[in-house]
């Protein structure tokens, strides 16, 4: 039988468990970057030259890329891979918590917009497919201490298990979009062939998903998303 408190407690949540909370998500949002976010003169312009230069608005949202920067700023991060980099905001993140930044990108128009957008930042941009490249960046040795993977939903496992071999023992892989790539491709969290699946079976790692309600410009309501960061324990 439940105690009391516990009883009480939970009563005091019913409020919070009506649906229509959920699309309060956006005005949480708003508040949230008004009160969090600070004047970058380098994220803004990375923004508006995107734009500009006529690249699809897709880049990591502003408080998302302030927790990239945190997490790489707590890890003491000296090291990251991006797969996917569009137009570099995600890679000011990481060089302004003071890691060197390599990153991936597939499309030569969105790599020459992000190279002056990283302008003066200790960041270099491959050109290519990342499972052309990735192969080759293990074949020289190169180990890392945070992947981050916000690329093509279809080849999340093959990036994944990638990352894993050129991060570092106790390095952090961060793979982007989990929850919409399962919702995008019908999968469901018993699918044994999904993402989610396949990253719990993995060995070499502790994985864990971390829920988010996204709030996007280019999507009228909010919708559930969500990240898995995983710790490499072995190769």
């Amino acid at each position: 039988m439940e105690s009391t408190s516990s009883m009480d407690f939970l009563k005091s949540l019913e409020p919070l468990l009506n649906i229509e909370n959920f699309r309060l998500a956006s005005r949480f949002d708003t508040q949230a970057t008004t009160a969090l976010l600070r004047p970058n003169a380098k994220l803004e312009h990375a923004l508006a030259n995107s734009h500009a230069k006529g690249l699809p608005p897709i880049s990591v949202l502003p408080l998302s890329g302030q927790h990239l920067h945190i997490l790489a700023g707590m890890m003491g991060v000296k090291s990251v891979l991006e797969i996917g980099t569009l137009g570099g905001y995600s890679s000011i993140c990481f060089a302004q918590a003071g890691a060197k930044v390599t990153s991936i990108e597939i499309d030569a128009k969105h790599r020459d917009v992000a190279l002056e957008n990283v302008e003066g930042l200790d960041v270099e941009i491959l050109l290519g497919a990342a499972l052309d490249v990735l192969p080759k960046l293990a074949e020289e040795g190169r180990k890392f201490d945070l992947v981050f993977i916000d690329a093509d939903f279809d080849d999340q496992w093959e990036h994944f298990d990638w990352a894993v071999k050129l991060t570092r023992r106790n390095g952090c892989v961060f793979l982007d979009d989990v929850v919409v790539s399962m919702l995008k491709n019908g999968e469901s969290a018993e699918d044994e062939n999904s993402v989610l699946a396949k990253v719990g079976k993995d060995e070499r790692v502790v994985a864990t998903l971390v829920p988010t309600v996204a709030t996007h410009p280019m999507i009228p309501t909010p919708v559930f998303n969500g990240f898995i960061m995983a710790m490499v324990k072995d190769h």
